[in-house]
């Protein structure tokens, strides 16, 4: 039972709802001797927090990191370290009139009929409020990369809308509140979430992920494959309905000889058709995916549902919300990703004797 842990010997356990008093990860597992730098935390937190711009929730909460345990001087100790996000900005009332109700395309009804009992107030521990948790020990995560490999991890909003970014250019990304590579595409992202969320409705889109300096041999075969866990951990998150690594779906429609990826001298490979993944084993290339995420379900134009009574009800949701969640999810789905990866960076180094 349960569920809210995740990773073999990076091992993480997050707790908290979105109305309630804060959020929190436990990170177990985490090797001594790793300076933790808080300004990196802070930055991480800030990327994902709402109320960054029009193109997000008017929530306002400050996400400030309250390190509890495991670290010493700013070096982890090798004990459980415990991260607490205390909630600053509850509206609770907002969520009254929904005590009674399920809101379509949310995780209501679901944890209605699991456990006989839910948290209305934002959807409890359904809500994205619960990624801040991941973001944090994402950070960590990140930094323990960068220690033992310089592993970095770059997402960004490939599309929102239907609008493609046709252009890359990384320095972009963080310059626009759509977190696009590309500056033109970027404004009409901008534009459709405006024009969604003035029509009382929401958009969707797909995140890009790329992966460098992740050496070869990463991957548990076969039930813990890489590309398998960071499906797991992608398809953890609400709203993301699906992953694809390398060509993805484009490689059903392709001949053999054009998807393999042919090897070089020195062990690199002429194209990267997988995705930096074969075998569920990292082959030392740039790992690259995306993921779709869909319009976010909390909307203001009137929806048909039903009640607790099982009665039909007619119901248009109030409250703060995003009208697209790419721009905040890009930190998570990174923060996730890095989770993944460091948990694999510890594991390898039991695969074999020298």
């Amino acid at each position: 039972m349960g569920g809210s842990c995740f990773g073999n010997i990076f091992k993480i356990s997050t707790f908290g709802e979105s109305h309630g008093e804060a959020l929190g990860v436990v990170i177990d597992g985490l090797p001594a001797g790793l300076r933790i730098d808080r300004e990196v935390i802070r930055q991480e937190m800030a990327r994902r927090r709402p109320g960054q711009s029009l193109l997000t929730t008017s929530r306002q909460e400050d996400d400030q990191v309250e390190i509890l345990s495991g670290i010493l001087d700013d070096i982890s100790t090798g004990t459980p370290m415990a991260m607490l996000i205390r909630n600053t900005s509850q509206r609770s009332g907002d969520y009254r009139e929904l005590a009674e109700v399920f809101r379509p395309g949310h995780a209501d009804y679901g944890y209605y009929t699991k456990y006989g009992i839910r948290d209305y107030r934002g959807g409890g521990r359904s809500s994205g409020r619960e990624t801040c948790a991941r973001v944090a020990a994402g950070a960590v995560a990140k930094m323990l990369l960068h220690s033992l490999t310089g592993t970095n991890i770059r997402a960004w909003a490939g599309e929102i809308a239907g609008i493609k970014a046709e252009t890359f250019n990384p320095e972009e990304i963080e310059k626009n509140p759509a977190r696009s590579p590309d500056k033109e595409a970027a404004g009409k992202m901008a534009q459709a979430i405006a024009t969604a969320r003035a029509a009382g409705d929401s958009v969707g889109g797909v995140v890009c992920c790329k992966v460098t300096n992740v050496p070869p041999g990463w991957g548990e075969p076969v039930f813990d494959k890489l590309d398998a866990k960071l499906a797991y951990a992608m398809l953890s998150l609400g709203g993301v309905k699906g992953i694809s690594f390398g060509d993805g779906f484009a490689a059903a429609g392709m001949l053999g000889s054009e998807n393999n990826d042919a090897m070089l001298p020195g062990g690199r490979f002429a194209t990267n058709h997988a995705g930096g993944i074969l075998g569920g084993i990292s082959t030392g290339e740039e790992i690259l995916f995306s993921v779709a995420v869909k319009p976010t379900p909390s909307i203001s134009r009137e929806q048909s549902t039903i009640g607790t009574d099982g009665n039909s009800r007619q119901i248009a949701i109030t409250g703060r919300h995003d009208p697209c969640i790419i721009p905040r999810i890009i930190p998570v789905i990174e923060a996730m990703t890095a989770i993944v990866l460091a948990d694999f960076a510890l594991m390898q180094r039991c695969a074999k004797i020298k």
